[in-house]
């Protein structure tokens, strides 16, 4: 497991549907090394904190072999690491064999894994269609964030280094299946006892939990 790119943004306005929207989502490589914080890289900023960043994205990584899948479903698009506006560019993890709580060393920074990434808008934006979002969601291809445990320096071809394995066996790939309502009622309740679950998606998992007992009431 290693880094294959490092890529980081600042805001910028771009024109989108006769109005300028404002985004970080356009991510560029970098060669040097970079301090990961606690809230994100060093040269990335999020452009909209209601939904971007924050301690539990603090680091979005997406992993390079998707970009084969890609290829094939966007023929033509030029694919670049960053292009999906990941900060962190991977090889060797997947969201169906990392856990919610998996912790691991990258440089000498300390990660930990909280959620997959549900795109906004701003993922159309950056391909120029409007069908990206649904393509992204229904590729089950969510890419991975992470909280920062312990800031350090990340860079190109750094190994990934698995620390702690979380003992709840909730990968990120049960939290998408989750959150298109198509998993069964024990991984509901299994995935709403991970203490690394981001807060935000706890809640809500938990108010669909809290339906389904009242309708078995």
């Amino acid at each position: 497991m290693k880094l294959i790119s490092v890529c980081v943004g600042l805001p910028r306005q771009v024109s989108w549907k006769g109005k300028f929207v404002t985004t970080s989502i356009f991510k560029s490589p970098v060669s040097e090394r970079v301090m990961l914080r606690s809230l994100n890289l060093d040269g990335d900023l999020q452009a909209d904190l209601t939904v971007h960043g924050g301690a539990e994205k603090a680091v979005y990584a997406y992993p390079i072999e998707h970009y084969a899948y890609w290829r094939q479903e966007l023929p033509g698009e030029e694919l670049p690491c960053g292009a999906f506006g990941e900060n962190l560019t991977i090889e060797g993890l997947s969201e169906t064999t990392v856990n919610i709580g998996d912790r691991f060393r990258i440089g000498t920074a300390e990660v930990m894994v909280t959620q997959p990434r549900f795109p906004c808008f701003k993922l159309n934006l950056k391909f120029g269609r409007d069908d990206m979002v649904k393509r992204f969601l229904s590729s089950r291809l969510s890419g991975i964030y992470f909280s920062v445990v312990q800031e350090g320096e990340v860079g190109v071809g750094d190994a990934i280094e698995l620390m702690n394995r979380d003992q709840n066996n909730v990968t990120v790939a049960d939290i998408v299946q989750i959150y298109v309502r198509e998993a069964s009622d024990d991984l509901l309740r299994r995935a709403v006892q991970v203490p690394a679950l981001a807060a935000s998606l706890r809640t809500y998992f938990q108010q669909q939990l809290d339906g389904i007992n009242a309708s078995q009431g």
